[in-house]
Parts: structure tokens; C-alpha cells; sequence
């Protein structure tokens, strides 16, 4: 549950929570002082995570000021390529780099598989059957289970907040003012066989993306979002395509430069501008796969599994001949397309993306934090 500004009251570490009409307020003593002013606070949530409470406070925390020439340039301009060995691998404008190691990452989520899996097999015949009321024993295991669970989960939080701090303040060192961001998500799309399924979906993407965005923010620099489509096959200094390197090491044929794989990735990221929007004409729907459509008075050139991408477009070619699409309402089939011409669902507009005040959020409760080799982890 939620409260806003106005809703509770703080005071130290005391925050008085309104419930039911009639009802005493809730009163919740927090584990540490509150790193922010009073003023600052927002909003705060009560979490149940594994029978523990947590509460979360989150505050309005203004954009850093800097010295006089000490700030971010806009000028200087930074490339991140994001990577599952690597999180981030940046590379800055003077020919400088830095590689963010994800070994814990992938270290802990590789042993909380096995430690799930062996606790899966130690209670399998354990487990009641369908239908069957569980014992006190199990209702215990669950309760492990989920504490296993949630441990798990604010572990990789913190390292990913840790590796996106550690990119933040070396743009900040390096005085970068723009950071383009090769945007990996196409990949997720990919049928790649389950175990590369797996790491990609323990890549989390939106979260790294979220997180360095956020952080970014906050110290003044810019984010931006490219493609990144062969930038570890080219090489930087020569712009010539080479062919995919076997190990971490990129050897360019053509001009004898060689460098690590995700800088060389982050050097060619640097260099590349967003991509400006499509007009609305030209953007595709696929109503067998998606309920969305483009906003009011803009019909989207139909598509469909039985159209070829050059069929496409030709009928791009002829419409923007034209000066436009044809008229169709908005929600309705092609009336070229077999079947009822009633629209599929509510339509939904995404004319643009929302923007709201960059807020921080913190946890009241301990986060251990992913240091050293793998074996200290689990260490008793």
C-alpha cells in the first residue's frame, strides 16, 4: 500500500500511517534515520516481502550542481554498451575506457539455481498433493523459500545499482555531458534455446537501463538510446567491417588496431546518433499481435503475417506518393483482409512517453552487499 505527501507524518525514525475511518493510525519505527529532508519525502510504501515489512520512502531529490567548470560538457560525449559478461563497458571522448565486471552477478544468480534446485529435490517427496492441506513443515519451507527468494533479489538490485554508480561517477570524472546507450532490446525477441533464454531474462535489460538513466539524471548528463546494430564488428579506427571475433579481443585486418570487444562496441556507440521517429504513415501494426494503433486520424498501412516486407514497401512507396494513407478508422481491419471488419479491442494511442520527476528510492532494510569472490556468498 501507498501513501502520499500529506497522507503520513515523519518524524525521525517514527512515520505515522492513517488507516481505516474510525481507526487508530498505524504507527512504523524505521531501522535508520531517513537520508533525506523531511521536505524531500513523497510518498511511502508498505511492502510484505516474505512475512518481513518493509517500507519504502521515496523522495523528490534535486539535479546536482556543480562548480563552475566542473560541470558536464554537452559537448563530450560518451558511448555504454550493455553486456551480460560486462553490464556496462563505457568509453569516453579522450580515448579512455572502463569495463564494469558482472562475475558477481552472474555468480549469484548461477548459485541461487543450484541451491533452489537441491532444496526442490530435497522436498519433493515432501510436498503435499493436490487439494491436500500442507503441514507445518512445509508452510515452513515456503516461508524459507521466499526469504531465499527475496535475499536473492535485493542482492542483484545492489550490485546493479553499484556498476550503474561506478559508470556515473567516471562520466562525471571524465566530464561527459551525453551518454549514448546501445539499445540491446531487440534481442530479447530472438528464439535462442532455453538456456541462453534464461540469461537473457537474468540480464534484465529495463532494469540496467532504468537504473543508468536515473543516476545519469541526477548528476546532469543526458541519456540516449541508439542502435547498436555491428558496432563490435566495426572497427573504430578504420570503420570497416570485421568479422566477429571468437574471444574478447577485436584484431582489425585492415588497419592492425586491436582492443577489448565491449569498448571497441562502446567507441562505435559514441559515434552514432538517435534515430529520428518514422512519420506516423510509415509505422506498422500487426493487430494479430498487439492491440495497439496510432493515435486519432492516422491509419497504420495494414499488415499481416501473409504480407512480405516488400509488399510493405511498395505500399509505403505509393502512400507517401500519394501524400498519405488512405482513410480508415481507427481500431478496423484492412478491408483487404478476410474476416469481420469489427475492431479487436480498445484501442490504445501511443502518440508519445510520459515524463515524470526523477525520484530515488530507499529501501529500509539491510542489503548485503556482492563483494569478493563467489565463495563468500554463501559463506555461514
Amino acid at each position: 500500500m501507498r501513501w502520499y505527501h500529506g497522507t503520513f507524518t515523519l518524524d525521525g525514525r517514527w512515520v505515522r500511517i492513517p488507516t481505516a475511518k474510525g481507526t487508530s493510525p498505524l504507527w512504523v519505527r524505521l531501522a535508520r534515520d531517513v537520508p533525506y529532508p523531511v521536505e524531500q519525502v513523497r510518498s511511502v510504501t508498505l511492502l510484505c516481502e516474505g512475512g518481513r515489512l518493509f517500507l519504502d520512502v521515496t523522495a523528490e531529490v534535486p539535479v546536482a550542481v556543480y562548480p563552475p567548470g566542473e560541470q558536464p560538457d554537452p559537448a563530450r560525449v560518451g558511448g555504454v554498451d550493455l553486456g551480460i559478461i560486462h553490464p556496462y563497458a563505457v568509453a569516453g571522448p579522450d580515448g579512455e575506457g572502463l569495463l564494469v565486471s558482472g562475475r558477481a552477478i552472474r555468480a549469484e544468480h548461477r548459485m541461487h539455481l543450484a541451491d533452489t534446485k537441491a532444496r526442490r529435490r530435497a522436498v519433493a517427496r515432501r510436498a503435499p498433493k493436490r487439494g491436500e492441506k500442507g503441514s507445518r513443515r512445509w508452510r515452513q519451507y515456503r516461508r524459507r523459500a521466499r526469504l531465499v527468494e527475496g535475499r536473492h533479489r535485493r542482492r542483484v538490485r545492489q550490485a546493479q545499482h553499484e556498476a550503474a554508480r561506478s559508470v556515473v561517477s567516471w562520466a562525471v570524472g571524465q566530464r561527459v555531458g551525453v551518454l549514448h546507450v546501445g539499445d540491446p532490446r531487440g534481442v530479447l525477441d530472438l528464439p535462442v534455446g532455453r538456456r541462453h533464454n534464461l540469461r537473457l531474462r537474468q540480464w534484465q535489460i529495463g532494469r540496467l537501463l532504468q537504473v543508468l538513466t536515473d543516476k545519469a539524471t541526477l548528476a546532469g548528463i543526458s541519456v540516449r538510446l541508439v542502435d547498436e546494430r555491428g558496432t563490435s564488428s566495426t572497427c573504430p579506427a578504420c570503420r570497416m567491417r570485421v568479422s566477429k571475433p571468437r574471444g574478447r579481443t577485436l584484431s582489425c585486418p585492415h588497419c592492425a588496431f586491436s582492443g577489448h570487444r565491449d569498448l571497441v562496441a562502446a567507441a562505435s556507440i559514441a559515434t552514432r546518433t538517435p534515430a529520428a521517429d518514422p512519420p506516423p504513415w510509415q509505422r506498422l501494426c500487426c493487430r494479430r499481435w498487439s492491440r495497439t494503433v496510432e493515435p486519432a486520424g492516422i491509419c497504420p498501412v495494414p499488415a499481416g503475417p501473409d504480407v512480405t516486407p516488400a509488399a510493405l514497401q511498395g505500399r509505403r512507396e505509393d502512400q507517401l506518393a500519394r501524400g498519405g494513407p488512405p482513410h480508415q478508422p481507427v481500431g478496423s481491419r484492412s478491408p483487404n483482409r478476410r474476416g469481420s471488419t469489427t475492431p479487436t479491442g480498445n484501442p490504445v494511442n501511443v502518440s508519445g512517453h510520459r515524463t515524470s520527476v526523477v525520484r530515488q528510492k530507499f529501501a529500509y532494510k539491510s542489503v548485503p552487499v556482492i563483494r569478493g569472490s563467489p565463495r563468500r556468498f554463501w559463506s555461514r
